[in-house]
């Protein structure tokens, strides 16, 4: 990726780049787009180009122009085709995840100020929507003569992906979120792109963005979809620049289909990247580019690494590039400003930046020598007899244990110490009954030579996989 040095580290907010003023709405750029792009689906294969001269609203955009549009559709394709028409049209789009809870609907719809949703159903799916001027998007485009409205700035508004609690809504627009694409080396027009993300969330938002703006094909994923399934339909469209966090990669490693796939491009994001996920990535793939990117939904996308090695060069601290700075904050927390960020919180009191403009992204950074690791999240701390743990912090150490493919670590309840560290471990290959103890005593051994005492694990257990969220992030639980 090349940076281009922009403001000074001590630059204020007054003084900060601003915004770009925004590219061309994304119904132009698939305008321009080679008629060889498409969106792949599980037996479907749509043209970016067909959307030119057609429409997948049934040619209802104009009811939508101008408004606060809910996109609440069951498929990831028809959201990626809403998409395009509703950009330039709709005055905001509030981009619905499918994992967000029923009773979380009616503050996301009062907080937005929805008063229109598109849908993929008939008839409205739900009560909440009832009282909304309903769309249906249907995954073909019929031809349309109808002229598109005047073109808008829209807002993008997209979902927190906290795990409790009624997620926040963050506020983007166009120029926010293709920032960190425009700043990347040029495109492929003969990519195509494969992600584990749904497109409905940030990280899949991004590489639904690269592909449009890239010319590149893209190649949805599916939930509840067995992961060789799916690595199997991305080699059937020899996908080339493949994306999804390191859960996602650890699943995809294990899987024998992985050797379905010859991408070209690797790309890590969502979770800590550990130096025994990027090696086992190597290792498959000895030819492809392989990188990780950090970003949040608030703060966009901050920087990409593609030197093969976790963490980020301690240089980052204290410079701009692309108009990205990066401080840390009293408490170790990696602290952006960013014309990549978003601009507000709806509906809430709560600010989204502080004074100077910085995002507390809640992510722990520790400095060792000329490289910033991640350790942790400040809300995933365990407590052990009054000393902090961070979990992602021991999961890196059992990671790189030769045996090992992926680990959870997390609390459990001790009338001593409140709680103690335990870890459920997924091996690289099965040990029978009469090896695993061995090898437990091996990984605890590991883990003694790399960690403090309080943050080894009391106790290991061997599980056949973990469970992974629909955001393709490890669920963790207390308790």
């Amino acid at each position: 990726m090349a940076y281009i040095e922009t403001a000074s580290p001590s630059s204020s907010a007054s003084s900060r780049t601003p915004r770009p003023a925004p590219p061309v709405s994304l119904h132009d750029h698939v305008v321009d787009a080679a008629a060889a792009r498409f969106f792949f689906d599980r037996g479907v294969a749509l043209r970016f180009t067909d959307l030119a001269r057609g429409t997948s609203l049934r040619g209802r955009t104009a009811d939508l122009a101008g408004r606060s549009v809910l996109l609440a559709t069951a498929s990831q394709l028809t959201s990626a085709l809403a998409l395009i028409e509703l950009d330039g049209c709709a005055r905001r789009i509030t981009i619905l995840p499918p994992d967000v809870a029923a009773e979380h609907l009616a503050g996301v719809i009062a907080a937005a100020e929805i008063d229109a949703v598109v849908t993929d159903a008939a008839s409205p799916p739900c009560p909440a929507y009832e009282r909304l001027a309903h769309v249906v998007c249907a995954p073909r485009i019929v031809p349309t003569s109808k002229l598109r409205s005047k073109q808008r700035r829209s807002e993008w508004v997209l979902l927190t992906s906290g795990t409790t609690g009624a997620p926040k809504l963050v506020r983007h627009d166009l120029a926010s979120l293709t920032a960190p694409i425009a700043a990347a080396s040029p495109a492929d027009g003969a990519a195509v792109w494969g992600t584990f993300y749904d497109i409905r969330r940030y990280g899949g938002l991004q590489i639904y963005l690269r592909a449009i703006l890239g010319g590149a094909s893209l190649v949805l994923s599916n939930a509840g979809v067995p992961v060789g399934d799916h690595l199997a339909r991305l080699g059937r469209r020899a996908v080339s620049h493949l994306s999804g966090t390191p859960s996602h990669w650890r699943r995809a490693l294990i899987d024998p289909a992985i050797g379905k796939i010859a991408p070209r491009y690797v790309r890590l994001s969502g979770e800590i990247a550990d130096q025994a996920v990027l090696d086992a990535l190597r290792a498959v793939f000895p030819d492809a580019n392989i990188g990780h990117a950090y970003a949040s939904t608030e703060a966009g996308v901050a920087f990409d690494v593609n030197d093969g090695l976790a963490g980020f060069p301690a240089s980052y601290i204290g410079t701009a590039r692309n108009g990205v700075e990066i401080k840390l904050g009293s408490d170790g927390s990696l602290r952006i400003r960013s014309p990549r960020a978003a601009t507000c919180y709806l509906g809430g009191a709560q600010q989204l930046a502080d004074a100077d403009g910085f995002v507390d992204t809640g992510d722990i950074v520790e400095r060792r020598g000329d490289r910033c690791y991640f350790v942790g999240r400040k809300g995933g701390i365990i407590n052990i007899g009054g000393l902090k743990v961070h979990p992602e912090e021991v999961e890196a150490v059992i990671n790189r244990h030769p045996q090992v493919r992926m680990s959870l670590v997390r609390p459990r309840k001790s009338p001593i110490t409140g709680s103690i560290v335990v870890a459920d471990v997924v091996l690289k290959l099965p040990a029978d009954r009469a090896a695993d103890i061995a090898l437990k005593d091996d990984i605890l051994k590991h883990c003694r030579e790399a960690l403090p005492r309080h943050k080894v694990p009391a106790a290991i257990s061997f599980v056949s996989n973990l469970k992974v969220e629909a955001t393709g992030k490890l669920t963790r639980r207390h308790g």
